[in-house]
């Protein structure tokens, strides 16, 4: 009976002894799957660690939670960061340097990520984050409508306003306006501007700022755009299924949630209209992980992210999320991926001229003041300047 008990208190140990290692993130849809299905096969494959993977909701809804457990000591060990969130914790102090786990990578590893998402994660020489997905912001069309009027996908702002008119009728406006800082600061890097001075003042009163949202307010003014606020993201997405919108911009991560609905036309994917010298932001988020995380968890979560970096769980991923693929040497192996629909690549072919969101730890807040901006001007009639202007000063004021 002894040895019975013996050989059953051994079996027991390894399950006993995983280190766990609690993992927020914000993927919900296919991606959402996806991941629940990473961390089972990684906790399946070997037996030191067990990564519990939580949903936390959307990015904000996230990042409201983490505050929270921050001030209770009762956050996750592993949290996906929003990349415009991602400073302001490294600037508070939440989160743990990786530096002595990523020294110890293979050159050849490192050197096969695309530079942008790779260097992102480093801050003033420190590294805090490990890339994970990157996007960056498409036009989303109804090319059917654009066909039918044999009109030009947009490549620039005047054709983009011109076909947002023309695809307007009794029943439908030729355009979806987001109020989302992101997606209009999509418009402003197109132009050649930024949100943000080169010495990190707030800048949401430029000229191309200005220039972007005075568009806005004139296809609002002219009946061709529906403007949505964040809160009603998911009617923004129906109007567009029901082809009450013609045309939305959107993360190219967007698409694999949209298509659980069906399209009675053909989806278009664009880049976003620009200028010669204008740049998208890169959208998506850091893995990190946070300060009080114990040595053993922590060694836990870089094992998963390492796991979750092999070349099959990167195609699994982006199968998944329509995320753009972090190293070249995956690329081929999603030549059939692409091959079966060519709008799928837009994102990925955007990013040589992607610019990183604004790296300032203020901005997380400065964002939320252009937002309201943007519906003030949009849905309550303010004027563009007067909204701008109030944005600006708040965040000048802001400490």
């Amino acid at each position: 009976m002894k040895r019975l008990l013996l050989l059953l208190l051994l079996a027991m140990t390894p399950a006993l002894a995983q280190v766990k290692v609690p993992f927020w993130h914000s993927m919900d849809g296919p991606a959402g799957v996806a991941i629940d299905e990473m961390a089972a096969a990684f906790n399946a494959a070997q037996n030191k660690y067990q990564v519990n993977a939580r949903y936390v909701g959307d990015y904000r809804e996230g990042e409201t939670k983490l505050i929270a457990a921050l001030r209770t000591g009762s956050g996750p060990v592993l949290y996906q960061a929003e990349i415009g969130f991602f400073p302001r914790l490294v600037a508070e102090g939440a989160l743990k340097p990786l530096d002595a786990l990523t020294a110890g990578l293979d050159k050849d590893f490192v050197a096969d990520f695309y530079p942008a998402p790779w260097k992102y994660g480093v801050v003033d020489g420190v590294r805090y984050g490990l890339p994970f997905n990157t996007s960056t912001p498409v036009l989303f069309y109804n090319a059917d409508a654009l066909r039918a009027k044999h009109l030009p996908v947009p490549a620039d702002w005047r054709t983009f306003e011109s076909d947002a008119i023309k695809l307007t009728s009794r029943r439908s406006k030729g355009f979806i306006a987001i109020l989302d800082s992101w997606i209009f600061e999509a418009m402003v890097t197109s132009r050649g501007g930024s949100l943000v001075t080169a010495d990190g003042k707030p800048n949401l009163d430029s000229p191309e700022a200005l220039e972007a949202l005075e568009q806005l307010r004139r296809l609002v003014d002219k009946r061709a755009a529906i403007p949505r606020n964040l809160a009603e993201s998911q009617f923004a997405q129906l109007d567009f299924v029901r082809t009450k919108g013609m045309m939305v911009f959107a993360s190219i991560a967007n698409w694999p949630a949209a298509e659980k609905y069906s399209f009675a036309f053909e989806l278009g994917v664009a880049p976003v209209p620009h200028t010669p010298q204008g740049k998208v932001p890169m959208g998506g988020a850091e893995l990190v992980i946070l300060k009080g995380a114990a040595d053993e968890a922590t060694a836990g979560a870089f094992a998963f992210w390492r796991y979750l970096m092999q070349p099959q769980n990167i195609v699994k991923w982006i199968n998944a999320s329509y995320y753009v693929p972090l190293r070249k040497s995956v690329l081929p192996l999603l030549k059939d991926f692409y091959a079966e629909n060519p709008y799928r690549k837009v994102a990925f072919e955007q990013i040589s001229r992607a610019v990183p969101r604004p790296r300032v730890p203020q901005f997380a807040v400065w964002r939320d003041y252009l937002d309201e901006a943007l519906e003030k001007s949009l849905k309550g009639r303010m004027d563009p300047r007067e909204a701008l202007a109030e944005a600006q000063k708040k965040a000048l004021e802001y400490k």
